[in-house]
């Protein structure tokens, strides 16, 4: 005979809504003021390092300081990841002292490239953190002030003054009160 047809259920069209329309995308390499005090860098699509790790020749003076005296360059790069909180000096000088005492300077300094690759979103590569500054300290070393440096960050001025470039107030710790009488 023939077929009898059953109702079909309606499903009513789901409410229209509003297209997303992504914000233009920031030039890589810019510093993006945010909250006062706060500073955020603008990371690359894909979290790719900007050179690789033997591209040291790149910048030729910062190759010749790191490879005769890496604890400038890792106290200038200690000193903007740590967003001022420890001078270029300081952060140096322990990092010779490590390096003259114990030899293990690798360690002190892998931690600062897990840190930056946190703050910028990078990829750990080639390898391992730990495993590429025990093996190759001063191209890690390079490698890290040249991507800083290529996202607009001047690495001979500091963390204060790249903040008073960029328009931002650099935050100061409040001094510690003594003891009174």
């Amino acid at each position: 005979m023939y077929p009898s047809k059953q109702p079909q259920p309606y499903y009513p069209p789901p409410p229209p809504t509003d297209p997303y329309y992504p914000p233009p995308a920031p030039t890589m390499g810019v510093p993006v003021p945010t909250a006062p005090g706060t500073f955020q860098i603008q990371t690359p699509a894909g979290g790719a390092w900007s050179t690789g790790l033997c591209d040291c020749c790149d910048d030729g003076g910062n190759c010749c300081i790191t490879c005769f005296c890496p604890c400038i360059t890792f106290g200038q790069i200690a000193e903007i990841v740590d967003k001022g909180a420890t001078s270029c000096g300081t952060s140096g000088a322990l990092y010779a002292l490590i390096m003259y005492v114990t030899c293990c300077q690798c360690l002190y300094s892998c931690f600062y490239r897990s840190k930056l690759r946190a703050q910028l979103g990078l990829r750990e590569e080639p390898c391992a953190d730990c495993l590429v500054h025990c093996c190759c300290e001063t191209c890690s070393l390079c490698q890290m002030y040249r991507e800083l440096n290529r996202r607009g960050f001047d690495m001979s001025i500091g963390w204060h003054a790249n903040m008073e470039r960029q328009g931002q107030p650099a935050t100061i710790p409040p001094p510690v009160q003594g003891m009174s009488r």
